[in-house]
């Protein structure tokens, strides 16, 4: 085995458009472009605050509208609702709301349907990005997220939202090791239905389920980054509080390519965990595990979609090297004047599960987000002086924040003279 672990694959370059153009294979770096404004509210000059003002009160419409007895009214207002907080960081406005939020996603899972479950799901990673991983979320929202993931009766779509919801609030907030594991057991319970069946061969879920299971390993992955490394490699070994390695190798041969996508995944990351406390870790595993990622990283059979098959191609190339050299796939994001890295499996897994639940509007929390920036390891925002950019001080944050709240504040009671005005 390489004992190298400071390799790293060559940069890959992917250009990310607004218009879905095709992926490059041969690139290095990830072009983040997107519409800060984010739509109609700014077509027109306004200043800032102009700008701020208008989107709370959208998003305060939409909270109304969260309790309306229309369902489609509904859908709507979460709709709405998620795109400001995609699109705007907005902490301030969020916190003071919070347990209006968090009672509106509870009610939408507990009564609602289908899209209205799924879309209350995708609001509540939102809530933990813009609140800087505030325990309340998790606390207020873990117990609904779990009995609806699990609850056969509900679309698979919203089961899927909530697994993905789950695993992103927790690993912004939790650092508990039994809840973690807890999480983890949750999520295992849902995609063992992609596991092999008991005459070893794939498991005949439907394409739907396959949606779902593939949700709930993303998410068991994304935990699997907080583990301690020795504590995992323990947890492997009792194969009891986890799935074990020939568990997840079976799912590399489901039919559907969103299961051997993220058990690809899910297996590099196990991989990188456990390496880092013991070398040969599952080394008795490596030969097979060698030979099925090479057929996945050289399949071309007809009957899978172009795109499916050169998608699968490029990830499991990646994994394969990973496996034999150790060397991780490397990718440089470009936003602004700054480039976040991604040169380990375990960081690359967690900038995906971000940049899923915020759209296009990660260029946004990236540039102004000091938690999500912490998150990822971007150290403190850039700010430009004079058309130099210098990354801002403790000091400097504050007196721009307590600025800004001042401005806020007469702008708004300057409005409230003018609609009492009106009222008299």
């Amino acid at each position: 085995m390489p004992k190298n672990k400071s390799k790293r694959g060559k940069g890959r370059l992917v250009e990310l458009h607004s218009d879905d153009e095709s992926i490059n294979d041969n690139a290095s770096i990830i072009s983040m472009q997107s519409d800060e404004c984010g739509g109609s509210l700014e077509d027109a000059p306004e200043d800032v605050g102009s700008v701020a003002e208008r989107y709370e009160e959208k998003f305060m419409m939409a909270l109304e509208n969260c309790s309306e007895k229309s369902i489609q009214t509904r859908v709507t207002a979460l709709q709405s609702a998620s795109e400001i907080l995609m699109l705007r960081f907005m902490p301030d406005t969020v916190d003071d709301r919070k347990m209006t939020l968090i009672d509106i996603i509870d009610k939408s899972l507990r009564r609602g349907k289908g899209a209205e479950q799924a879309n209350a799901a995708k609001m509540a990673p939102l809530l933990s990005i813009q609140l800087a991983g505030d325990d309340l979320i998790p606390k207020g929202l873990n117990q609904t997220l779990i009995v609806t993931a699990q609850d056969n009766s509900v679309s698979y779509e919203a089961r899927a939202k909530c697994c993905s919801a789950l695993g992103l609030i927790n690993f912004l907030s939790e650092d508990n090791i039994g809840d973690i594991l807890s999480h983890m057991k949750n999520f295992e319970s849902i995609f063992c239905g992609s596991f092999l069946k008991g005459d070893n061969t794939p498991s005949s879920a439907s394409a739907e389920a396959a949606a779902l299971h593939s949700a709930a390993l993303g998410a068991w992955s994304l935990l699997l980054t907080l583990l301690p490394p020795g504590d995992f490699v323990s947890f492997m070994k009792e194969r009891t509080l986890l799935p074990s390695l020939p568990n997840l190798m079976g799912m590399l041969r489901s039919p559907h390519l969103e299961v051997r996508m993220a058990a690809g995944e899910a297996i590099a990351l196990a991989l990188e965990c456990g390496r880092v406390h013991d070398e040969e870790f599952m080394d008795e595993h490596l030969p097979e595990l060698i030979e099925m990622t090479k057929q996945l990283a050289t399949d071309s059979n007809k009957f899978r979609a172009k795109r499916d098959r050169k998608t699968q191609r490029a990830t499991f190339r990646d994994v394969l090297r990973y496996i034999e050299e150790e060397v991780s796939p490397e990718i440089n994001v470009k936003f602004g004047k700054e480039t976040l890295v991604l040169n380990t499996w375990s960081i690359h897994h967690q900038y995906t599960a971000v940049c899923t639940a915020i759209g296009s509007g990660i260029t946004i929390h990236l540039a102004e987000n000091d938690f999500l920036r912490d998150v990822l390891q971007l150290g403190e925002k850039i700010i430009t002086i004079g058309g130099v950019a210098t990354k801002q001080s403790k000091l400097e944050k504050h007196l721009i924040n307590a600025a800004a709240f001042k401005a806020r504040t007469i702008s708004r009671s300057k409005h409230r003279d003018k609609r009492s005005a009106v009222i008299n």
